[in-house]
This record gives structure tokens, C-alpha cells and sequence, in this order.
């Protein structure tokens, strides 16, 4: 399976008031493995950005003003993410600038063009509920390192992001005695390796006299039968 973990940087809130992106970072899976294909590009989106977005991303103008307009690389945004499966914090709000980017050329909506979407801030809240759930958050309670974060980026984000999900998603599927690791070396690709064979232990005779006369003394003292009968045999 094909996932793109995506991320987004923009002027602003609301791209109905003209606000643009001006960053796009992705990061490429396949088959829950990091494969370092990522999509990377700065945007020029023609216009300031609100002081408050400005802070988060650090993005000026001046920084801006020498790279391609969106038009200018749509098209290799779109090749790139064809037919896969998109991972956003908060889909609406990337998804919201980006298919409103694509109107602007006259070209079907960027969504159409993946095969579905998983927004791991809803999955997030119904895994913890009443907690905070933003991507500093999560990294903090699945133990990815963000110390490097100082301002948004969204390569950066990008890549937190696949790691949270990755650390989200990697309970128990089955019954099998299996469990997902990392490999040595890549730090990324991961496997599944065997559980240590299960050893059973059975109680000698003398254990189980030792047991019974525990749960003899149990019933003297509730003038009864102890609950621990109920699991003498289990």
C-alpha cells in the first residue's frame, strides 16, 4: 500500500479571503515503510502573509519571491500523490487550500486524485479522548523526538507526522505472536520478528498441597468459601 504523509504551510486561515499556500512537504510509505521518495517545494504565493501565520512559519516574502508559483508545480503534485492513500493532521484545513489551489487552474480538486484520506487528528481524538491532541502532543505521548521544532515547517511536520502514525497504528492485529520493531541500521523499515518461544510451568505436587491449604485457611476466615475456589481449577 501507497500512503503520502502530506503537510502544508499557507498564508493564512482561509483560502476563500485569498490566503495561498506557500509550502508543501510529503513523505512517502509503502507498506508502512519510510522509502525517503518525499515531495518538497517551496510557493510563491504573490501575496504577504498574515502576521500570525508569518510566526508560526517563519516564510517571508523575500524568501518566497524567487520560487515557482503553484501553477507551476501542480503538476508534479498531482503526479506525485496519484492513487494513493493521504495521511493529514486536520485534513480539512490542508485539503481546503489545496483543492481551492487546483479550482484556481481550472482542474479537478486534488482530492479526487488520491484513492482516500485518514485524518489522524480524528483518529487521535477518539483514541484520547479529552486530550490534547495536536502534533507536539502526540509526539510527546509516542515518544517522537521534536526538539528540532522551532517553527512549523512542512517537510518537517511531514515526517513528525509519519512517525506518530506509524507509533499509532502499531498495536496488535492479530493473534499471532508478533510484534513490529524497527530494524537496526535504517532506523525506519520495520518487520516482524517472533516472539520468544512461550515457556508453561506447571505447579509440582507440593505446590498445589501448599495452594490448598492457602485457600483452607481463606475459608476459615470468611466462615465460608473463599472467592479463590472459584479459580482453583482455571
Amino acid at each position: 500500500m501507497r500512503q503520502i504523509v502530506l503537510d502544508t504551510e499557507t498564508t493564512g486561515l482561509n483560502p476563500r479571503t485569498g490566503d495561498r499556500v506557500i509550502e508543501i512537504g510529503c513523505v512517502e510509505l509503502k507498506n508502512r515503510m519510510l522509502t525517503g521518495n518525499n515531495f518538497h517545494r517551496y510557493i510563491n504565493p504573490e501575496r504577504e502573509s498574515d502576521e500570525g501565520a508569518l510566526a508560526v512559519h517563519g516564510l517571508t516574502s523575500e524568501f518566497l519571491r524567487d520560487k515557482p508559483k503553484f501553477s507551476e508545480i501542480a503538476a508534479e503534485l498531482r503526479d506525485y500523490i496519484e492513487g494513493s492513500e493521504l495521511i493529514i493532521h486536520n485534513a480539512p484545513f490542508d485539503l481546503g487550500f489545496l483543492n481551492h489551489e487546483f479550482k484556481l487552474l481550472g482542474l479537478p480538486p486534488f482530492v479526487s486524485h488520491a484513492s482516500g484520506v485518514i485524518d489522524t487528528l480524528v483518529n487521535a481524538k477518539e483514541m484520547h479522548p479529552g486530550k490534547r491532541n495536536s502534533l507536539d502532543a502526540l509526539c510527546d505521548r509516542y515518544g517522537v523526538s521534536n526538539s528540532h521544532r522551532k517553527l512549523h515547517g512542512a517537510l518537517l511536520d511531514a515526517e513528525l507526522l509519519a512517525d506518530v502514525y506509524l507509533s499509532m497504528t502499531r498495536g496488535q492485529n492479530s493473534l499471532s505472536m508478533y510484534d513490529e520493531v524497527e530494524t537496526q541500521g535504517s532506523g525506519v523499515a520495520l518487520e516482524a520478528v517472533a516472539l520468544a518461544e512461550i515457556i508453561v510451568q506447571r505447579a509440582s505436587d507440593d505446590e498445589l498441597a501448599a495452594h490448598g491449604g492457602l485457600l483452607d485457611g481463606l475459608d476459615k476466615q470468611v466462615k465460608g468459601t473463599c472467592v479463590w475456589r472459584n479459580y482453583a481449577d482455571a
